[in-house]
């Protein structure tokens, strides 16, 4: 019997058993296509926005270097690079890849920095582009090496659970484990197995992405093109088109579109008579906006798009999945291994779920922004004036880097349930350095080292870490989940309690079972 049973090898699925396999528990993964490198995973189709946060989840882990050379980022013609990531420096000032709200592009240069929370120098300060292949093949080696087992072409059908398991049957096979986790995507079998509620709003459009011969792509503008009838989006890879059409979600997706179909649509969105010669790929999407109503039934969890399911307006729905995986990996790894403080994994549902329900309402948002009709022209017309002003930009900005996001930890310092700062030591320590491992942290900059001893009674959970920092933020010390999130902020002269409290909370105090 496995400790994790996990179905699903995309990203989350693999992030997830990376963080599980840093903990040493055993994991199997089952993946449903029989392999990897498909069409629909590799440039230029399969191109993803990684947002900072993601980004910075690569560089604790000390992956990132291994996704920029999988990228191979400013060989893709078809959107900006990542902008200048790199892993040995420390960050650039301003982002040079900003993002969209609804196709109306944000401009870098109107973004406030003074107005970004408690933001340092870091390798990862900027978003990227990468591809789901190069994300999975990093991800798939990096737990391979882990002693995660992946076994592919494995069509799950069926789940069972009991007080003490979970047994996953695929055909005439069945896999056992302690618990299992659904990554399977929008049509999640385990969610519908294991009988989780799943609940939103029905769609508003359809969505195309194509790669075609266009006979005359010069009646096409490049970049994002709101229109009347919905938006169409060019890449500068030749042929490389996205549609969006206003029509309530009617086409039939059990059924591949045609060509005719394609060029129809592509034609009405774009108000010209463009012509498709040759269809290659193409697959159809829509805005249905629907999310779990809890991420645990017992024994079963879920993470990614098994959890919540949106338009891709945005690019949100990687990047969230990401963060819950980083959020449920040590919660059940401490659980495994019987060293969970009381409640830790129920914090999950907790704390990702609020995330969740806010990705689906910033999707929607921007379905609505995108009406043919007065009323969405109306919000168009506002939302244009806001991002033309740098409180408006910056407001977007901060919603699509994942910069914004805050959980109630409680605690009255502002940095408490944010994402950490890239603190650094003058001795050259970075806070990845020491979170490498899946570990959490504790950052002490006290002259004295007083949080030393009350580490140490933690220490198979906890990195420890002193010295006078480059940048303190005015704090004296910090406990860092390891997830990345900050769990405690101590101000000068810090009450020694509240640490402890903290501690307890999420590390608990005693010693592997």
């Amino acid at each position: 019997m496995y400790d994790v049973v996990i179905v699903g090898a995309g990203p989350v699925g693999l992030f997830l058993a990376c963080e599980l396999g840093l903990a040493d528990c055993s994991v199997l993964v089952l993946e449903q296509e029989p392999r990897p490198g498909s069409p629909w995973r590799t440039a230029p189709l399969g191109l993803r926005g990684l947002s900072p946060a993601s980004v910075g989840a690569f560089h604790r882990r000390g992956m990132l270097p291994d996704l920029l050379k999988a990228s191979d980022v400013d060989d893709f013609p078809g959107l900006p690079s990542s902008s200048g990531v790199d892993p040995e420096a420390d960050g650039a000032e301003r982002p040079a890849l900003a993002g969209h709200f609804a196709g109306l592009m944000l401009d870098p240069a109107k973004i406030d920095l003074a107005a970004l929370p408690y933001r340092l120098p870091s390798p990862a300060a900027e978003a990227m582009m990468t591809s789901l292949d190069a994300i999975e093949g990093v991800l798939a080696e990096r737990a391979a090496e882990l002693g995660v087992e992946i076994r592919r072409g494995v069509t799950v059908s069926a789940v069972t659970q009991t007080d003490e398991s979970v047994v996953t049957r695929a055909g005439e096979d069945t896999y056992t484990g302690r618990w299992l986790v659904g990554c399977d995507g929008g049509r999640s079998t385990v969610r519908r197995q294991a009988g989780f509620g799943f609940a939103g709003t029905e769609p508003r459009f359809t969505g195309y992405t194509m790669l075609a011969d266009i006979a005359d792509p010069e009646k096409l503008r490049p970049g994002f093109n709101p229109t009347p009838r919905g938006l169409y989006l060019c890449m500068r890879t030749p042929g490389h088109i996205g549609v969006m059409e206003l029509d309530g979600g009617t086409f039939d997706r059990s059924q591949a579109p045609s060509r005719e179909h394609l060029q129809t649509v592509l034609r009405r969105v774009s108000g010209t008579d463009v012509t498709l010669n040759e269809v290659h790929h193409a697959s159809t999407y829509t805005d249905r906006a629907k999310q779990a109503t809890t991420y645990r039934q017992g024994r079963v969890l879920l993470a990614g798009d098994a959890a919540h399911i949106h338009s891709p307006m945005g690019g949100q729905g990687l990047n969230t999945g990401i963060g819950d995986a980083l959020n449920l990996g040590w919660k059940l790894a401490a659980t495994v291994r019987g060293d969970a403080p009381e409640g830790l994994l129920d914090t999950y549902t907790g704390e990702r779920h609020p995330v969740g329900a806010w990705v689906l309402d910033w999707t929607r948002a921007q379905v609505a922004t995108m009406q043919p009709d007065p009323h969405g022209r109306a919000v168009q017309a506002l939302v244009r004036d806001l991002l033309a002003t740098p409180a408006g930009t910056t407001y977007v900005y901060k919603k699509l880097s994942g910069l914004s996001v805050r959980h109630d930890l409680g605690g009255d310092h502002p940095l408490t349930g944010r994402l950490a700062p890239e603190f650094r030591l003058t001795d050259g320590t970075r806070l990845a350095d020491l979170m490498r491992e899946g570990h959490g942290a504790v950052l002490d900059f006290t002259p004295d080292h007083r949080l030393r001893d009350a580490t140490g009674s933690r220490a198979h959970r906890l990195r420890y870490a002193t010295g006078p920092a480059r940048d303190s933020l005015g704090l004296d010390a910090v406990l860092i989940r390891p997830d990345g999130i900050i769990a405690w902020a101590g101000e000068p002269a810090f009450d020694h309690s509240e640490f402890e409290q903290a501690a307890d909370r999420w590390f608990g105090n005693n010693q592997p079972a």
